[in-house]
């Protein structure tokens, strides 16, 4: 954060925070006695167009997921995916049948997965409220770095 994009940086994570709660990710409650809560940590990454000029500066607040305990912080985390055969095989329909294919992609998917079991995560490094120490974020939606993110957005989406 010292060098010289470093404004670009902080721009990032700041449009990263407000989506988060914009989508109300996480609701600021007082660190009950027998709860532990998650770290989470911010991950920097340089987006490039085609030609590999850079592009923009993307930031993701991600829990530290490898801390979680199954049975108590998730479930199940498995989520149904295609195949390539199963890719080849829509294309092939569509291309015989002269059909349309959308495709959509979703700034921030995540976000979108509603929660399950209660977790409660540390406040972010430079985007703390109230008592760091005394106050965390219970989690209302998943987050990137969840064991069970990716089928709680399969959960919403189908």
């Amino acid at each position: 954060m010292q060098g010289s994009n470093s404004q670009k940086w902080i721009d990032a994570m700041n449009e990263e925070y407000k989506s988060m709660q914009d989508n109300k990710v996480w609701e600021l409650i007082p660190l009950l006695e027998d709860a532990k809560p998650i770290g989470c940590k911010w991950i920097f990454k340089t987006k490039r167009d085609l030609k590999g000029n850079m592009e923009r500066h993307k930031a993701r607040l991600v829990a530290k997921g490898f801390t979680q305990k199954k049975g108590i912080d998730f479930k199940e985390t498995f989520s149904p995916v295609s195949t390539k055969d199963s890719f080849k095989t829509i294309m092939t329909l569509v291309a015989h049948f002269d059909l349309e294919l959308h495709q959509m992609d979703v700034k921030t998917v995540f976000l979108n997965g509603d929660i399950d079991e209660t977790i409660y995560m540390v406040q972010q490094e430079n985007f703390e409220s109230g008592d760091p120490k005394n106050m965390v974020c219970r989690l209302t939606k998943s987050i990137y770095g969840l064991k069970q993110a990716s089928r709680q957005w399969y959960h919403k989406f189908y």
